[in-house]
């Protein structure tokens, strides 16, 4: 939908906004006119969209209504873009969730202390995949002993015991994406990268 179209979108849904407005406050087109100083038949051909809204006609509503203009007009929301994480400590490890919805795979961001080092395997439902940010991590899966470096990546099925923590005494950050159900990460790359 172009510029013009969502323009005209808003437009159109004023009126049906009025008169729901009207409704809800009790008014009838004569109390509303008296509050406002605009004759009940420009009210009228507004709320049925006979009249195009204006700014001079829309600013004495919004007062009479006490209403912010943008609630008139539809306008969307413009939200904080801040994400506001909050860390926990689990396992003596922080972990900042990065979801903010449960669903079928929860993103985590894992600060392993560096004094980790002793193995703890344990089994759960689920596939993981982690991502070593900065630091090196040591793996164990199943019979498995690997240290990840920084930018290494390792996904698994969490039925197979494993545990992860320091690999040299050091801490080291980790980017954790976690499916309950067995879902797993998918890569995907464009068609001609495939073909070729």
């Amino acid at each position: 939908m172009d510029e013009s179209a969502r323009i005209d979108a808003a437009l159109d849904a004023v009126g049906p906004r009025l008169k729901w407005l009207r409704g809800q406050r009790g008014l009838t087109l004569t109390a509303l006119s008296d509050a406002t100083g605009i004759s009940k038949s420009t009210l009228s051909r507004l709320e049925t969209g006979q009249r195009r809204p204006s700014l001079e006609l829309l600013l004495p509503l919004a007062q009479a209504y006490r209403v912010p203009l943008d609630e008139l007009v539809g306008a969307p929301d413009v939200g904080d873009p801040r994400v506001r994480l909050k860390p926990r400590r689990v396992r003596g490890r922080v972990v900042v969730p990065l979801t903010p919805q449960p669903g079928p795979v929860q993103a985590w961001k894992i600060l392993i202390p560096g004094s980790q080092t002793t193995p703890q395997p344990r089994t759960h439902e689920g596939y993981e995949w982690l991502y070593v940010l900065s630091g090196r991590m040591r793996l164990i899966l199943g019979t498995h002993d690997l240290t990840l470096e920084s930018g290494e990546v390792a996904e698994f099925d969490t039925h197979v015991a494993h545990w992860f923590g320091s690999a040299d005494g050091r801490p080291a950050e980790v980017l954790s994406l976690f499916g309950r159900q067995g879902e797993r990460a998918h890569v995907r790359t464009d068609r001609k990268q495939r073909e070729d």
